[in-house]
């Protein structure tokens, strides 16, 4: 591209198209550059690649930039002093490519965005030979202020991709903003959901508490009901049980294992001295060598056989358990 005829000095050198520009309308992208002090521009050619959708940036390279037009960037730097650039994954042997190993890259390109920004470029070279040369038309509005570069006006095919690629940016900001909103939506449903099911096992929760204390109720009633029939009338003479009858009578009713046998050995004189079992499981445990759970069901034994039943609790949270009389 050739300059206007009127050429700025090395102290006054500007760009008649802005880089980011030209860059967006040929990738479509913001890509990284390094701008050197002689005004030329190096692209890290994995970025440009990526854009323009080549999978293997080395053989892209290979296959399309000369030589001439690739460097690695330690070599870039060094040539002007330069140091490597911090952050960014800037590497001392990242590929670079100058901006007309990038212009090839995208004439390389078969995605649709390179048409228009391709097309240019051809009109460029017919222009140039045709005419000799390609001058681009002065801006319609000149900055003011004095010394100020001249503006051009940008060619109408990258105009035009830059104004399709930032629409084609702003329907995808778009599409993101109701993704983002959508998935808003469907994650305050679910938690309402939530709630809700929540709100529904509690419910569950406080009926089948109620249901434990009715039968808690209800069994307390019927062992009441139980006692009261088997309490002597008054005047009756009453015989006080005593341990070996108690043992006795459960040897009578049940065939009992020897662990059995041993837990009633231990709460038989209790049942028949204080008239109620208080102590907890993990007492009777430690007077007759068995664990909790093989106390629990022999006293569960004892009370399916109608040897003794239970009568509430203690305030420690210990089972109550009575004789049960005939």
């Amino acid at each position: 591209m050739n300059e206007p005829s009127k050429q700025p000095d090395a102290t006054e050198r500007h760009e008649a198209i802005d880089i980011s520009d030209f860059l967006y309308a040929a990738t479509g992208s913001r890509v990284r550059r390094l701008t050197m002090p002689d005004g030329s521009h190096w692209f890290p050619a994995v970025d440009v690649c990526k854009e323009l959708g080549h999978t293997n940036s080395r053989q892209a390279l290979s296959d399309h930039v000369p030589e001439g037009h690739r460097e690695i960037l330690e070599t870039v730097t060094g040539a002007y002093g330069l140091s490597i650039p911090a952050g960014r994954e800037w590497r001392r042997d990242l590929n670079v490519i100058s901006l007309q190993g990038l212009i090839l890259l995208v004439n390389a390109c078969t995605k649709p965005a390179c048409a228009p920004f391709k097309q240019w470029v051809a009109e460029v070279i017919e222009t140039v030979q045709r005419e000799g040369s390609y001058t681009l038309e002065e801006a319609e509005v000149q900055p003011s202020d004095p010394g100020a570069p001249i503006a051009y006006a940008m060619p109408e095919q990258v105009a035009e991709a830059i104004v399709r690629l930032e629409a084609r940016n702003l329907q995808l900001d778009e599409e993101l903003a109701d993704g983002q909103r959508e998935s808003l939506s469907l994650q305050r449903e679910m938690l309402d959901i939530q709630r809700e099911n929540l709100a529904a096992q509690q419910a569950t929760l406080a009926v089948q508490q109620a249901m434990v204390r009715a039968m808690e109720r209800i069994a307390d009633r019927l062992d009441a009901l139980v006692l009261d029939r088997t309490t002597p009338a008054a005047g009756t003479l009453t015989v006080q049980p005593t341990t070996e009858s108690v043992l006795a009578d459960w040897r009578e009713r049940l065939s009992v294992t020897e662990d059995v046998w041993t837990v009633a050995v231990v709460i038989a004189p209790v049942l028949v001295e204080k008239g109620e079992l208080r102590e907890p499981l993990e007492t009777i445990a430690a007077r007759t060598g068995l664990t909790v759970r093989r106390v629990n069901e022999c006293l569960r034994l004892l009370r399916k056989h109608a040897c003794i039943r239970s009568h509430g609790g203690a305030e420690d949270g210990a089972p109550v358990y009575v004789l049960h009389r005939r």
